[in-house]
């Protein structure tokens, strides 16, 4: 299998800087210059990524008297008041797409600022959208618009669960709940859906339906932060799904407002431009309806994990701390050793392929994939299923779980999927293929038969085995025979583009792996400089093993030359750690960001992130204390050294990947606020080289 970025080459080349004006990015923004005449700032997000019509707007220096705003000409300036918040704020509405002229005239002056919408339904960065895609019941259009519609929620007054609460018919046991600011507010929360980027969302906070509630001045049920929620797995769907789950006790009851976006459900769409895009548009929403943001916190396990550090590296802003469990860096050099495993499963479950003499007894098998047992690889392949990801074909995989089809329900059924034979111009539903903006087609001379009938190329994911000496730790430690390694290097091969087995190895030349690193799809950390508390159960017999966090503290070290903004928490209990690990890292969270918050001094975030780490214990790493003492973890949990089969055989491109020799350009800009001086465009920012990042701020 091989590819390159040929004549339908990578529709996306430049992930867009990031994000956001609200958050702590605020409070390392540069300052803005001294004027005497008003300045207007767009406090939704920055002005030329704005979407679905509207932006909440800030003036600066309005003076007194009167304010006058016109909207592409058009009289607006009933849209603004000075609030009771003390600011001049309003929610200027009617934005057409493409750029809009705002522009205020005082007393003291005039100032004039262009906003671009875009629509609703995007995209706004990432690029022609996968199609087809179906939308739920009730769309208004293709792009899945609807109504937006609300619901509440009460907790009772002994506990048990949130119940149904109908505003025109309270029931008489609504209990209370007091906020971390100290704020005594009957436990109603509002729970708000509707759509966005083609893919639902839903914002859940304490509510009291008899007040109003306004962007300058919201209800004293919220505390100004936010709380995400993500899903599990990695896969392909196509049409729109529901959002993760937000009625978060443990959240809601301290005032956060919990938020989630179908399209941040790793499962149902795991490309991460367009989980950052969606979860970009849904925090625009939040602070045009319900006010300005004071920090962003991630959550999530497993797949959970993989949206919050592939965005916090990729789209600093987004997020300024996350709780990443059970986790993994990211989804493209996590499969790495998913197709590693499917090969050396394929191997070693058929004896048939093995030579005469040649033996495989589970030890030995588990020594050549870098695991204490074999039951890893059998958990990716036969129970996961998570190989199928490189599979264009329709699937659910071995046991139902859905995860890598297509949305086979909804999307995209047999009748539409690629099949070789009997539907070649079908839709694929690879991995590879969901991520066609980013990697491109493969070049002419790289099409098969059906790639030339057809006229244009396939997607070839980054996976490469060319040079890997499969099992080379294992013959070196004497725990293998030399017939052994050289049979299983002779006969393990690759895959094909429609991931059929082959002899021949996989090879994909360095254009495709540039996209890999520079487009961040391997997560280098060399963008993540928030606070991270990582929260491990301790696990060396599954797929959500130890390593991979520190997998992800080593490229923290590579990269920034220090994990200090990393913590690692580890508990006896399989995925989850321990019970208690979910409220408290959300207290010591809590406790950081705020900390960073108040924080007034000139040093840069990233510097303050590390000073304002908390001093009591459980920030700063090491094995938690579980029920009031150490928990007890066997010592292979902190070996970061423990690597899996890569790093248990010989591969030249990946060791030099590690060392940072590929030619991968970095640039940061120097000051937060400043954009490249190119093109401002959707095109413009899809040619600009991948890993231009900067904390954003207006």
């Amino acid at each position: 299998m091989q590819a390159a970025v040929g004549a339908r080459s990578a529709r996306i080349v430049g992930v867009v800087l990031v994000f956001l004006a609200t958050g702590l990015a605020s409070f390392s923004e540069a300052k803005l210059p001294a004027r005497t005449g008003p300045t207007i700032k767009v406090l939704s997000n920055q002005p030329d990524l704005i979407s679905g019509g509207d932006a909440l707007v800030e003036i600066l220096n309005a003076g007194t008297g009167s304010l006058r705003a016109t909207l592409n000409g058009a009289d607006i300036s009933s849209a603004f008041a000075l609030r009771p918040n003390g600011r001049v704020m309003g929610l200027v509405t009617g934005l057409i797409d493409g750029g809009n002229t705002l522009t205020v005239k005082s007393k003291t002056g005039s100032a004039t600022i262009t906003i671009t919408n875009y629509p609703n339904g995007g995209p706004i960065f990432s690029g022609p959208q996968i199609q087809p895609w179906p939308c739920l019941a009730g769309a208004t259009d293709a792009q899945c618009n609807r109504p937006v519609v609300y619901d509440y929620q009460y907790m009772p007054s002994g506990g048990g669960g949130f119940q149904p609460y109908d505003p025109n018919n309270p029931p008489s046991n609504v209990g209370t709940t007091t906020t971390d600011q100290g704020k005594t507010v009957p436990y109603i929360v509002r729970r708000e859906t509707g759509s966005q980027d083609r893919g639902q969302y839903q914002i859940a906070v304490l509510f009291d339906p008899t007040k109003s509630w306004a962007p300058w001045a919201p209800q004293a049920g919220w505390n100004g932060k936010t709380y995400v929620t993500g899903g599990s797995g990695c896969g392909t769907h196509h049409g729109e799904t529901i959002a993760p789950d937000v009625m978060v006790d443990e959240a809601l009851k301290r005032g956060f407002m919990v938020w989630s976006t179908a399209l941040d459900h790793n499962t149902q769409n795991c490309n991460l431009v367009v989980q950052a895009e969606s979860m970009m548009m849904a925090k625009e929403r939040i602070v045009e309806q319900y006010g300005p943001i004071r920090y962003t916190i991630g959550s999530g396990c497993s797949g959970g994990s993989i949206y919050q550090q592939q965005a916090a590296n990729d789209y600093p802003g987004i997020f300024d701390g996350i709780l990443p469990a059970c986790s993994f860096p990211d989804s493209w050099s996590t499969a790495i050793e998913v197709v590693d495993c499917r090969l050396l499963v394929d191997y070693f479950d058929d004896p048939s392929k093995w030579a005469p003499g040649v033996a495989w007894p589970p030890n030995q098998q588990a020594a050549v994939e870098g695991h204490p047992g074999p039951n890893i690889c059998q958990s990716w392949i036969n129970v996961y299923g998570f190989d199928e990801g490189g599979n264009p074909r329709q699937t659910n995989g071995p046991t139902g779980l859905n995860l890598q089809s297509c949305n086979v329900e909804r999307g995209v059924g047999p009748d539409k999927a690629y099949d070789p034979q009997t539907n070649p111009g079908g839709v694929r539903c690879d991995l590879g293929s969901y991520f066609v903006n980013e990697f491109g087609e493969r070049a002419p001379q790289f099409w098969g038969p059906i790639e030339q009938a057809l006229g244009h190329g396939f997607v070839a994911p980054p996976f490469d085995n060319v040079g890997v000496q499969y099992g080379l730790g294992a013959l070196q430690a004497g725990t293998i025979t030399p017939a052994q390694f050289i049979d299983l290097n002779q006969k393990v091969g690759g895959r094909t583009i429609d991931y059929d087995p082959s002899p021949d190895r996989v090879d994909t030349p360095e254009s495709n792996w540039a996209v890999t690193y520079q487009g961040g799809l391997y997560n280098e950390g060399n963008n993540m400089y928030l606070p991270i508390i990582d929260l491990r159960g301790h696990d060396v017999e599954e797929i959500h093993h130890d390593y991979r966090s520190y997998v992800m503290r080593a490229r923290l070290e590579r990269s920034n030359g220090h994990h200090d903004n990393q913590v690692i928490w580890t508990g006896a209990a399989p995925l989850v750690g321990d019970a208690t690990f979910t409220a408290s890292a959300l207290t010591v969270m809590n406790k950081w960001l705020a900390a960073i918050e108040a924080d007034t001094s000139p040093l840069p975030l990233a510097t303050k992130v590390v000073k304002d780490k908390p001093a009591d214990r459980a920030a700063h790493g090491g094995r938690r204390a579980v029920h009031g003492r150490r928990a007890e973890v066997p010592a292979e949990a902190h070996r970061p050294q423990r690597l899996r089969h890569r790093a248990a055989a010989d591969d030249e491109r990946s060791i030099r990947a590690a060392r940072g020799d590929l030619s991968i350009r970095r640039v940061r800009l120097q000051q937060a606020g400043l954009r490249p001086a190119a093109d401002h465009s959707v095109d413009g920012l899809r040619r600009r080289p991948r890993r231009q990042a900067a904390l954003i701020t207006l």
